[in-house]
């Protein structure tokens, strides 16, 4: 068996968690392989709504297991809350979680570090979530970093106190900024006891004998691809290979083990924080889809930038990520508009191009749109591709042509149920 793969392909927030909840029952094993807490996976059914941020999204199907990777960093405190949220609707969560002994821990520290570092840059600030998730990378870079398995070894406190204190040398560097770092140890020190009751394995070799005993796995990203560390819109990325490649690295398998890619993006554009956007819409209709879409973070509950789809850097990611198939979310959110743009190709200084460039932030770039009919009706009761407004297959149908890989999901709302399944 070879490990599928499903990934956003653009800014994040495109929907994977919902898609990911979707396809569970097709699979054995849900594995997240990168990220940490600032992630923001929303998943609605039964009329209840649920956002999971460490946690892989296969957790509410019965006979599935979920893996945190060794690629995810991990808040004791953020998991253990969100471990408590989900046993209190009846979620048997010690049943369906396994833990990578190679994932790295984000200290009280870390957080600290994140926010000194983004304060002290000003209006450079590239947008960071706070939770620790660079200065965490930094330390596993730097080889300095802790790990779930030092949880279960004598030496644990003695490593932490090492790590903690040479934070502190650091924080000392950030003129002003002010903390107090025993009241966040507390609940921190309190999630490691309470992690410890979970099945902790060396994941590597667990995904590998999963997968040649012919047990199904799905990788699920978190983030999106423009947000890659190596390939996204440097320097406003986050600090995780968020692409296919991840996947090899945050769970141990081999590149010839990667299956299908599935890739996720919106029927528009949404980004988070700093950093460049080609077809941002800072005008009322940007506004509309942002209050149509109730583009909100879901972790850090800040307003996302909204704009039309993005053919050029759509197609980079497909080429990045080697997608076979894609999920289109969001349908429904368009439905307010007679004519709805797709932008085709870029006019950077004067030359046309459809591919992305390497240095987006420092040149001037026009998006090049083309203008087609809206459908301009309400999909959400749509339970048939098959009865679907002719301007909406059109769409689809286009971005087929312009993307050259098949959309097989089209998402019309965010239940599991609102989720049409094209002829592919």
């Amino acid at each position: 068996m070879k490990v599928d793969v499903l990934l956003g392909l653009q800014w994040g927030d495109e929907g994977k968690g919902k898609i990911v909840d979707v396809l569970t029952p097709e699979y054995d094993y849900i594995a997240r392989f990168q990220g940490g807490p600032n992630a923001g996976h929303t998943l609605e059914f039964d009329q209840k709504k649920f956002v999971l941020h460490t946690i892989p999204s296969g957790i509410f199907r019965d006979n599935v297991l979920n893996v945190i990777g060794n690629g995810v960093v991990i808040d004791p405190v953020v998991l253990k809350i969100e471990i408590e949220k989900l046993i209190a609707v009846g979620i048997p969560v010690k049943e369906r979680l396994i833990f990578s002994k190679k994932a790295h821990l984000i200290l009280p520290s870390h957080r600290l570090l994140d926010a000194a570092s983004e304060t002290a840059k000003g209006k450079n600030k590239i947008g960071s979530t706070l939770k620790g998730i660079g200065p965490t990378y930094m330390d596993k870079t730097g080889r300095n970093g802790l790990r779930v398995g030092d949880i279960l070894e004598p030496d644990f406190k003695a490593k932490y106190d090492a790590l903690v204190e040479k934070h502190v040398g650091i924080l000392k560097h950030f003129e002003g900024f002010e903390f107090d770092l025993s009241e966040l140890e507390g609940p921190w020190m309190e999630g490691i006891e309470f992690m410890r009751q979970f099945t902790i394995v060396d994941s590597e070799h667990y995904i590998n004998k999963v997968l040649k005993s012919g047990k199904s796995v799905l990788a699920e990203g978190a983030q999106g691809t423009m947000l890659d560390i190596d390939f996204g819109t440097y320097p406003f990325v986050t600090s995780s290979n968020t692409i296919t490649a991840g996947t090899c690295t945050g769970l141990g398998v081999a590149p010839t083990k990667i299956g299908k890619v599935i890739g996720i993006f919106k029927a528009y554009c949404t980004r988070v924080g700093s950093g460049p956007f080609p077809t941002e819409l800072l005008d009322e209709v940007g506004e509309k889809i942002r209050q149509e879409g109730r583009e909100f973070g879901s972790t850090t509950g800040r307003p996302r930038r909204c704009g039309w789809i993005d053919i050029p850097q759509l197609k980079y990611a497909i080429m990045i990520n080697g997608v076979t198939e894609l999920s289109m979310m969001k349908a429904d959110i368009l439905s307010v508009f007679d004519t709805i743009r797709i932008c085709t190709h870029y006019n950077v200084n004067g030359n046309i191009t459809d591919e992305f460039p390497f240095s987006i932030c420092d040149q001037s770039i026009e998006p090049i749109y083309k203008d087609v009919s809206g459908w301009n009706c309400d999909l959400t009761e749509l339970n048939s591709y098959d009865n679907a407004p002719k301007e909406l297959k059109q769409y689809v149908s286009l971005l087929e042509e312009l993307l050259e890989v098949p959309i097989t999901i089209v998402s019309v709302g965010p239940d599991r149920s609102q989720t049409l399944i094209t002829k592919h």
